[in-house]
């Protein structure tokens, strides 16, 4: 008896997150299970957080996947147990007025690309909202926009500026007289320290 008034005390309660969760709750939810199962290589987790005709957007121009296409590239990686894990640190999601669309962007943490961005798209179907779009990029510092750039144009990196070395003050003993000109023919020599006694200088 006790354990049946625990159990419907728990389900009113799930019941009752479920009814007041919001549109934002929801795609957030979508989004943490999207980066679980990819996390923990659960292909069937991760394929029913997205659309049937989904564009996923990757970090190279040439990757850009939809539907089957991008299912077909990311089972084998799930199927050797090689998932891929971005770790969120914040997120931001916006619902159209319609409420039937939402859009989100995110700052991500993965071990070996440090910090990225996703940003994408999810339309609320009949199984709930679904991932119609996802977007993954690596943000460029702006000091280093330029020098990134000019590596994928495949441009040599610019030459760094030269800074001349200091020129140390001559003494009076080791100041130089003028360099000879060419219409000057006479022999000019350093000035010596007062102890050379040269007979050429």
């Amino acid at each position: 008896m006790i354990v049946q008034k625990w159990l419907a005390l728990v389900t009113l309660v799930t019941l009752s997150g479920f009814v007041g969760a919001t549109p934002q709750d929801e795609v957030d939810a979508v989004l943490d299970r999207f980066h679980n199962a990819a996390a923990e290589s659960d292909f069937v987790s991760y394929r029913e957080q997205m659309t049937d005709d989904i564009v996923f957007l990757g970090t190279d121009a040439t990757e850009r996947w939809q539907g089957d296409t991008f299912f077909d590239f990311a089972r084998p990686y799930f199927e050797q147990g090689r998932g891929w894990t971005y770790i969120p640190r914040e997120r931001r999601i916006d619902i159209a007025p319609s409420g039937d669309v939402a859009w989100f962007d995110e700052l991500l943490d993965n071990q070996k690309l440090g910090l990225c961005r996703s940003s994408g798209l999810l339309l609320r179907t009949t199984d709930g909202w679904k991932i119609a779009q996802y977007n993954l990029s690596m943000p460029v510092p702006n000091a280093m926009a330029e020098r990134v750039a000019r590596e994928i144009q495949g441009e040599p990196p610019a030459a760094a500026p030269v800074t001349p070395a200091p020129v140390e003050a001559a003494t009076a003993d080791e100041e130089m007289e003028p360099e000879p000109v060419e219409d000057e023919p006479q022999k000019r020599c350093r000035k010596r320290h007062k102890t050379n006694t040269r007979a050429d200088c």
